[in-house]
């Protein structure tokens, strides 16, 4: 039987799927987002989804590994790769973070609402979610375990604190934001690094 696609139509509605995806994902998230607002700008059923991905969630985790090279450049490759020094790199790192935050929706949300990769993961094999660990995440606690002592996961934890002070600005006041991170990357990077 041949198939329903042709390889360009494939090629355009998946385009199209992640696109729409990494959209939708970053601003209304997995569970708010439905099938038919992801397939619709495809102009495919919704039940043709399972012809290009396995689930909503492995839609959601092509969305986010699609990105991860740029990430992995701009986070690790830019910021922890280019410090002189464990302090300096961490400072880096943290600083390209926060920018990326900053610019990229779907990586936001994923700081801000955890429980979503969560729900992703649950539903992906153990082969799929070893793609994950080829990521920024994997570089990052290799760094750690090698340059700092104790827990990797709990130095992890630090990191991931300081990154969740963006998610807060607009408390902190616009103003004061840039300073009050500086500062706090600061204070955080030396005291981890003293131990």
């Amino acid at each position: 039987m041949p198939s329903a696609f042709s390889d360009k139509e494939r090629s355009r509605i998946t385009e199209q799927l992640l696109d729409t995806a990494t959209r939708l994902f970053a601003t209304q998230g997995l569970r708010k987002t439905s099938l038919e607002e992801l397939t619709a700008p495809a102009g495919i059923a919704k039940s043709s989804l399972y012809a290009f991905f396995d689930s909503k969630e492995d839609l959601y985790f092509e969305a986010v590994l699609r990105q991860s090279a740029q990430v992995r450049r701009r986070v690790i490759d830019e910021g922890l790769h280019r410090g002189d020094g464990t302090r300096d790199a961490l400072r880096c790192f943290l600083r390209a973070t926060v920018a990326e935050l900053d610019a990229n929706p779907l990586y936001r949300r994923l700081m801000s609402h955890p429980q979503e990769m969560d729900a992703v993961a649950a539903k992906l094999t153990p082969e799929r979610l070893a793609a994950a660990e080829e990521g920024p995440m994997g570089d990052l606690l290799d760094f750690l375990g090698t340059h700092l002592k104790g827990d990797p996961q709990v130095l992890l934890g630090v990191l991931r604190a300081v990154l969740l002070a963006p998610l807060h600005a607009d408390h902190l006041g616009a103003d004061l934001f840039p300073a009050v991170m500086d500062r706090l990357i600061d204070a955080v990077t030396e005291g981890i690094t003293s131990c």
